[in-house]
């Protein structure tokens, strides 16, 4: 069994959406980033990615690359999960945390782990995500942006993935 941990934080800005989990979620600002800026995602991939050995996003989709200006962080996420699949890796399951002191995000849960679920073919039970806030404390804590976190396990598999 091999583990990975991912970490990515972006800040606030007017006039983007927030999309967190592959879900527009109303507020005020989005995040800021070359791609969608789901920073959910965006710690998914780096830990997938490095459980399996491999670059993080920032080698394989660089913010200097006008072709991911804006995409959606959930096809990138399908292009790491085919990384993955080439490698014969299987994912045995995935712990999320995002750090946020607004919006809420409980609301919106089950809709990311089903988008996470269709792309990385894994059962919404074997996908955690959590939410919790910087107790006022820090740039996060003042609400100037969001982090998350993600451990992910995955296995050497003699049959590729689905």
């Amino acid at each position: 069994m091999y583990v990975g941990f991912g970490y990515d934080v972006h800040r606030f800005k007017e006039g983007r959406e927030l999309i967190l989990g592959g879900v527009k979620i109303k507020n005020t600002k989005g995040l800021d980033g070359h791609s969608d800026a789901d920073v959910l995602v965006h710690a998914l991939m780096d830990a997938l990615l490095g459980a399996a050995g491999l670059n993080d996003i920032g080698h394989f989709f660089p913010n200097t690359d006008p072709k991911y200006k804006n995409i959606s962080s959930v096809c990138l996420l399908e292009i790491v999960y085919k990384k993955l699949k080439k490698k014969k890796f299987s994912i045995n399951n995935v712990d999320i945390t995002v750090v946020a002191e607004a919006p809420k995000i409980y609301p919106f849960i089950a809709e990311m782990k089903t988008n996470i679920s269709k792309v990385i073919k894994l059962k919404k039970e074997r996908i955690g995500i959590k939410a919790t806030t910087n107790e006022k404390i820090g740039f996060l804590g003042r609400g100037e942006g969001i982090a998350s976190m993600t451990v992910a396990s995955i296995k050497k598999n003699n049959r590729p993935l689905a």
